[in-house]
């Protein structure tokens, strides 16, 4: 059994799941990276580069064989290169009772007093156990070859971050590494696939989304069904409870809610959230929505339909938002509004006073009307550029004040027969027809990083129309979404 540090990655990411394990080691072929994927390596790869070409002296090793490598990495760190560049460290362990041989490439072996260090660069900011557990396993890892190989332990394990932080780790010694690649070694041997449920933020960037979603549904999977998270779901498999219809026969809001389901290390009962989770169940099973509750919407003429793009932080120097779009719909409809980031220094204000300057006109205009978006991502990122760049004129309080969030409102009223709140889910239930056939958050953002990227101001300007029509439709399916909830009072 051959195991490396980038099994850990594929373990963790994008979701931590067993059953992606077993199926690689089984030949499943998944499917190509996105361009949101391809834009994370490339940029991880310029990341590393950039840092590369801090040092004055460095061993490349990235040609050659893996043996070849291996070979010179020993080489050099004997003769005391300075920096040791994409080397190979190679060692056997027992795992689970089988040999395995265990391989990891270190970015960069670098020469300090009393031996060497490791560091590996990524464009990941907060390296902790919650937030990147995959990083700590393979920086041990990392840790524990060398120290197999070169009979001493490292001088220090360290991340160079995606702020440019170097981020020291502490070494253990290789143990939380090697137990797990034991839990790893143990799913790549498994002889059935392991347990495990779908879930729809768990398997939507998962490259076996194209195999594991279908059968769910072909199955009519119990974790299907919005409310049911992973460990319920887990329990109820192990219970033999597989499917929305074994699931809805087998409980009854009483049952449900003193049903023990694991919570981190501790069992809890479902408890008062069971009623909610069956009325979802047998929405889902019989493939009919419920109306809970009149929607709390206003009556009012218009209202104005809001919603942002922006980049992570691992993505851009700041958490950047760089399209805010805004068009009122209703008995006095008005244009689309997208105030865009400029592509200069100050482009992250500019965009940000342009937004607050079609704010402001729309209330001069219109008058106190809501600004309807949703989930809680507009809110966060008004607050976030409230304190980054201030609030003239107190447009961004005035915003505050008038925010409507449609996510939680439909919740509340209407239990759908879908696997998600998502409004790229619940626009396709009401019959809203997108005109791109591209189009989706991640995909918006590949497309600003080419934008930025791009040294021709044609090929950026119809990138930018492109994002641009994508958030216009957001918009319109929002309003799509906003009136096909109001015709459900009852």
């Amino acid at each position: 059994m051959r195991l490396t540090a980038s099994d850990f990655h594929r373990y963790y990411r994008p979701s931590k799941c067993s059953l992606r394990v077993y199926l690689r080691e089984q030949g499943v072929t998944a499917a190509a990276p996105s361009p949101y994927e391809e834009v994370l390596m490339r940029l991880g790869t310029r990341h590393e580069q950039t840092h590369l070409g801090t040092f004055p002296s460095f061993v490349d090793l990235r040609g050659g064989t893996e043996i070849e490598r291996e070979h010179r990495t020993r080489d050099e760190v004997s003769r005391g290169a300075p920096v040791v560049y994409q080397g190979v460290l190679r060692a056997t362990a027992t795992l689970n009772g089988r040999t395995c041989e265990i391989v990891g490439e270190p970015d960069f072996l670098i020469q300090q007093a009393g031996g060497y260090g490791i560091r590996d660069s990524k464009i990941s900011r907060r390296i902790t156990e919650r937030e990147h557990p995959e990083i700590l396993r393979q920086m041990g890892l990392y840790g524990w070859l060398y120290e197999q190989t070169f009979q001493r332990p490292p001088v220090r394990l360290q991340v160079h971050a995606g702020d440019g932080v170097i981020v020291d780790v502490p070494y253990d010694g290789g143990a939380a590494a090697l137990a797990g690649l034991g839990v790893i070694e143990g799913f790549k041997q498994a002889q059935a696939e392991p347990l495990s449920a779908v879930g729809w933020t768990k398997c939507g960037g998962c490259g076996f989304h194209g195999h594991c979603w279908p059968r769910a549904i072909a199955a009519r999977d119990v974790a299907l069904v919005v409310g049911i998270d992973q460990g319920l779901a887990l329990a109820l498999h192990r219970d033999g409870i597989r499917t929305m219809d074994e699931f809805v026969a087998r409980f009854d809001e009483t049952s449900l809610a003193a049903y023990q389901r694991p919570w981190g290390r501790r069992l809890r009962r479902v408890g008062q959230d069971a009623a909610s989770i069956l009325r979802m169940a047998n929405c889902l099973a019989t493939g009919r929505e419920i109306v809970v509750s009149t929607p709390n919407v206003p009556a009012l003429p218009n209202y104005v339909m809001f919603d942002v793009e922006g980049l992570p932080p691992h993505l851009d120097d700041l958490e950047k938002t760089y399209l805010w779009g805004l068009q009122v719909y209703g008995a006095m409809p008005g244009p689309y509004h997208g105030a865009t980031a400029a592509f200069g220094e100050e482009g992250d204000r500019e965009g940000w006073e342009g937004f607050l300057t079609n704010a402001r006109a729309t209330f001069d205009e219109y008058g106190d009307l809501p600004f309807v978006h949703w989930h809680h991502y507009e809110r966060v990122h008004l607050d976030l550029y409230v304190r980054r760049h201030g609030d003239r004129d107190g447009v961004a309080a005035r915003i505050h004040r008038n925010l409507l969030d449609l996510l939680p409102i439909t919740q509340d009223a209407v239990a759908l027969p879908l696997p998600s709140y998502s409004l790229k889910v619940i626009e396709e239930y009401v019959g809203f027809k997108r005109t791109q056939e591209e189009y989706g958050g991640q995909w918006a953002m590949a497309k600003y990083i080419e934008a930025v990227e791009t040294e021709d101001a044609a090929e950026r300007a119809a990138i930018m129309d492109a994002i641009l029509a994508y958030n216009r439709e957001d918009l319109a399916a929002t309003w799509a979404v906003l009136q096909w909830l109001k015709s459900k009072g009852r």
